[in-house]
């Protein structure tokens, strides 16, 4: 697990954690038995995380010091492995709004127009991670820690990014081997009962290539003078929004990209395993045996990393699934506080980008680890130019990401008795 995992499971857990006090102290009461069991072994797990992401922060600073060069500090000493990129990740800037403040002040054509000392060192020579950019678009890559701070929103919440089985690469295109093998199929590597001096049968691993381009998504925004005088505004205006921005297009993209100039969505993939209907059923609705027949579609071992997708429209038919008289899911606390729980053992997630009730993608069960995503070293890009809208008054941003991705399994797998194929995404057909 990398340093990047490593902190977004810690978010995970403390969330958790807190989750669970949350409802403990809305109903006035202690926390179960059962839910303490939990607490503990999330305490345990965030102390084990604790000291692997320290280690992992001191292997970074260490690597950051034997590829960097001797760089004169702001206190006058030689900082010696290190950037100013890494030794100012701000570059002397108090706030995303303070240096887009700076920008538009460097333009030749603003009044009494200055070019700030802090935005003068940025296109030098000699530091990296900050630069001006040529051409018609001249503008300046922001600080690296408004950046970064963008990708850490990202990256925050419920998103899918951080959850799937993702790499990062240098490359605009990545080709590789996959293998869909099963213990039981026909083909790839077999193991055999053999007798006594019989010859042993050879077998090869049934690999197929994969390519897998990377997309470019960005955000462009213009911000006008008005907004860019107004501080608070444009912090959270732009970190907030454009963050928000291309997490919903990320994460859109991962169940519903059609593989054109986007990633392949695990919803329009060959692999998807969609469960029929029940005879007779009413349109609209959602019944008890839909969901079993959807659990039981879910790869083996997918159950333990797999939770459920709904849209908020299902939820009063949720509510009211019953086994007999026996309801199936119920959230924590019952109608107190915020719905939730476990369906089958699984979570329980509402999201927009799930249909509404009775169209197919209602509900999904989704094991986030079978989908395959590739990003582009260095997170988010970020720059900002003022020379090309200055007579409009505004200012432009632009944040831009590549990411590539589509499901590991190019179709869904026969099982090894039985014809109901199986997968890593299950979703119900729809009932119109």
């Amino acid at each position: 697990m990398n340093l990047k995992a490593m902190k977004t499971r810690e978010a995970e857990l403390k969330a958790e954690g807190r989750a669970l006090m949350d409802a403990a102290d809305a109903a006035g009461r202690d926390l179960t038995a059962e839910e303490e069991a939990r607490f503990t072994a999330i305490d345990g797990e965030l102390e084990d995380l604790a000291g692997k992401i320290s280690a992992a922060e001191r292997a970074a600073d260490r690597r950051r010091r034997m590829d960097g060069s001797s760089v004169i500090s702001s206190t006058g000493r030689v900082e010696v492995g290190a950037d100013r990129a890494t030794l100012d990740p701000r570059a002397g800037f108090r706030s995303l709004a303070d240096f887009a403040q700076a920008v538009q002040r460097a333009h030749p054509q603003t009044p009494n127009a200055t070019v700030d000392a802090r935005l003068a060192t940025m296109y030098q020579a000699s530091p990296t991670g900050f630069m001006r950019e040529g051409g018609s678009n001249d503008g300046y890559m922001v600080p690296a820690e408004f950046r970064n701070r963008i990708w850490e929103l990202v990256l925050g919440g419920d998103n899918l990014l951080s959850e799937i089985d993702s790499e990062p690469t240098t490359s605009n295109q990545v080709n590789d081997l996959s293998d869909e093998w099963t213990p039981w199929g026909g083909t790839g590597i077999q193991a055999y009962w053999r007798s006594e001096a019989q010859q042993m049968t050879a077998t090869r691993p049934n690999v197929s290539p994969r390519s897998v381009a990377l997309n470019e998504l960005y955000a462009f925004v213009l911000a006008s003078d008005e907004l860019l005088e107004d501080a608070p505004r444009l912090n959270a205006r732009l970190e907030t929004k454009a963050a928000a921005a291309i997490g919903w297009k990320l994460d859109d993209a991962i169940q519903y990209g059609n593989g054109v100039g986007k990633p392949l969505g695990w919803m329009n993939a060959a692999s998807l395993v969609t469960v029929p209907k029940e005879t007779g059923q009413t349109a609209a609705t959602l019944v008890a045996k839909n969901v079993a027949k959807m659990f039981s579609r879910l790869l083996g071992d997918s159950v333990g990393r797999a939770h459920w997708r709904v849209n908020s429209d299902v939820l009063p038919d949720l509510m009211t699934l019953v086994i007999g008289d026996k309801p199936i899911w119920t959230p924590p606390n019952g109608f107190v506080g915020a719905p939730g729980g476990l369906l089958l053992g699984r979570p329980v997630r509402f999201s927009e980008h799930c249909k509404t009730l009775g169209a197919l993608g209602d509900i999904v069960l989704a094991d986030p680890k079978g989908y395959y995503g590739l990003t582009k070293e260095g997170g988010v890009k970020f720059a900002s130019s003022i020379h090309l809208y200055f007579d409009y008054g505004l200012q432009a941003f632009r944040w831009t990401i590549r990411f590539g991705g589509q499901p590991h399994l190019k179709a869904a797998v026969s099982p090894a008795n039985g014809s109901a194929t199986k997968g890593h995404f299950v979703t119900l057909a729809a009932r119109a």
